[in-house]
């Protein structure tokens, strides 16, 4: 049995605590900006002659100088919220994914990777927490204390007012706040329920040794890879895509799902590594690694794939209302978009396209950090533009940025790690159990 170390929960708490000064100094340094910095700030902006939009919500309404400082007061008053969602959903998502590779092992009666399903199980116990806050976020924004999505103003959607928006009247039907509460509601405690329902039903498996059970714990691990299925393309259209409701794509769904699933592997693939260290785990050897390996370096891949398929496609029409999605992340957050292909693409390719690599803990470990920090600029490149738009090089949004990611991985490693010290590392009622004990990968 796992016993989290004083030492490490310690390190948690002291990333707790300093991510919240970081974010709340960052947040009074974000409340302090009055509007002649703002002022100033469009003007930097727009020194070198550019005047991409960085969100479709720029090209409706008046477009005189003082709409445009209104715009740009409520990017830069957007930015500790954005921070804070793009922190959330990235880790609510790789939680939910940690949470689908595991009902997959179950559904496929996957024999090698049962001596690391308390891991995932582990990493899943994180979804309530990280639901929570997108909860708080979301009553946030509809009550107007926060403006990550403008569709929720309802001026836009008013016909006969100065900034009506027909493309945002036309999807009202979808677009509209009691349906997008409800929905969130859905997502969260969905997944919350699933994540309870699956891990209790493990523990009896482990304590009947029943087949009637386990038979039970295959249905709802089925259950939760439907209900996953829908949701996480539900998901990532209200809280990621509607940010730009003017823009949509339909590799997006898949490019935000394959992202976070790369993450919650490299994420299981630490832990696991971890705890084989620390001897709690002595089971988990070079072939399970190995198999890890394989499944971080496909979903890398799959989600290569589906950039080049979004932005070639997108990029190659040329149709006004597609390219401005890209463009205003070319201009404005052109290292990030850079910086994305270079550690999820370039470096997983030339580093673990051998298979014996895989079997290297130090060169997995690196890799498995590599793409955690990789798939985070993933969904910071979603999120940022389209809410905090070209405002965002500042120290404000570098405090509040550092802090929340600190803040988030803080609570992830408390809320994961004494997870697991509850639960038993190896799930001995399991069938496929021995299969797992005796697995070696055959090349």
């Amino acid at each position: 049995m796992y016993s989290f170390s004083p030492k490490l929960r310690l390190y948690s708490i002291i990333f707790i605590v300093l991510g919240l000064v970081l974010f709340g100094a960052g947040y009074f340094m974000n409340h302090g900006i009055d509007d002649a910095r703002i002022e100033h700030m469009m003007e930097s902006v727009h020194a070198g002659g550019n005047h991409a939009p960085s969100n479709s919500s720029e090209l409706v309404g008046p477009q005189d100088h003082a709409a445009h400082l209104e715009h740009a007061k409520m990017q830069v008053h957007n930015q500790p919220l954005a921070t804070l969602h793009t922190i959330s959903v990235f880790l609510f998502a790789l939680s939910c994914c940690a949470l689908f590779f595991y009902s997959i092992q179950n559904a496929s009666h996957a024999g090698w990777s049962i001596i690391i399903l308390r891991v995932m199980e582990a990493v899943a116990s994180f979804i309530p927490w990280a639901g929570g806050m997108i909860i708080i976020l979301t009553v946030l924004n509809v009550t107007h204390q926060g403006h990550l999505f403008h569709w929720m103003d309802p001026e836009l959607t008013t016909p006969g007012n100065a900034n009506f928006d027909p493309i945002l009247f036309e999807k009202k039907r979808f677009l509209n706040i009691p349906f997008y509460v409800f929905r969130t509601l859905v997502y969260v405690l969905g997944a919350s329920f699933f994540a309870w329902k699956l891990k209790s039903l493990s523990r009896k498996v482990d304590e009947t040794k029943s087949r009637e059970v386990y038979a039970k714990y295959y249905s709802w691990s089925v259950g939760y890879i439907a209900f996953f299925g829908f949701c996480s393309a539900a998901w990532a259209w209200d809280w990621l895509m509607s940010i730009d409701p003017h823009w949509y794509s339909t590799m997006y769904i898949w490019y935000a799902m394959v992202s976070t699933l790369a993450a919650s592997i490299a994420a299981i693939m630490l832990i696991s590594v971890y705890l084989k260290k620390k001897g709690f785990l002595p089971q988990f050897n070079d072939n399970h690694l190995h198999d890890l390996g394989v499944f971080l370096f496909a979903s890398t891949m799959l989600w290569t794939y589906t950039w080049f398929a979004q932005f070639m496609l997108y990029w190659y029409a040329n149709v006004p209302e597609e390219v401005n999605y890209f463009f205003g992340r070319f201009e404005y957050y052109g290292w990030v978009f850079w910086i994305i292909l270079l550690l999820n693409f370039l470096i997983p390719l030339t580093v673990m396209v051998s298979s014996s690599i895989k079997r290297n803990y130090t060169v997995m470990c690196t890799m498995a950090v590599v793409i955690l920090i990789g798939q985070w600029f993933v969904y910071y490149n979603m999120v940022m533009p389209g809410t905090v738009g070209p405002y965002w090089e500042t120290p404000e949004v570098l405090l509040l940025t550092v802090g929340s990611v600190l803040f988030g991985v803080g609570s992830f490693l408390l809320v994961v790690l004494t997870a697991l010290s509850k639960l038993k590392l190896i799930p001995v009622g399991n069938p496929f159990l021995h299969e797992s004990k005796i697995y070696e990968y055959p090349f």
